[in-house]
């Protein structure tokens, strides 16, 4: 993955930011709408697209395209730092390959502590008991 090639195609709109912000929000655009065309794209390899495909088959439309918005700042070049920080690490999860878990088994000495450990549990239990009186 060469995510300098990726970033140069993604895709980037500026809209309207909104929620509170005075008469500054009605006129200038600070929200950074990414979209990033999976099937298209030169950077990735087949099988990767195939794993972001898979993986994040959640986050496409149709279109296989993958869109992301940010409007935390009030800056517009904090807010696409912001969205293209996002879609990396979005990206690197989707081609983690998790390691393969191998089946264990517990050794003797842990398996030997345990019923030293229980068998100890159980004796001080039987000793809070009433004596017998007969």
């Amino acid at each position: 993955m060469d995510t300098t090639k990726i970033i140069q195609e993604l895709q980037f709109k500026a809209v309207r930011s909104s929620g509170a912000g005075g008469q500054h929000v009605n006129k200038v655009s600070t929200k950074i709408e990414l979209s990033f065309e999976v099937s298209k794209s030169n950077a990735l390899s087949e099988r990767e697209k195939d794993r972001i495909l898979l993986k994040l088959s959640h986050r496409l439309t149709k279109e296989n395209v993958i869109h992301l918005q940010c409007d935390e700042s009030r800056s517009q070049h904090k807010n696409k730092a912001l969205a293209i920080k996002r879609f990396l690490e979005l990206i690197a999860n989707a081609l983690k390959v998790a390691k393969k878990r191998r089946a264990t088994k517990p050794s003797r000495s842990s398996i030997e502590k345990r019923l030293k450990s229980k068998k100890k549990a159980a004796q001080k239990k039987v000793n809070r008991a009433k004596p017998d009186m007969e």
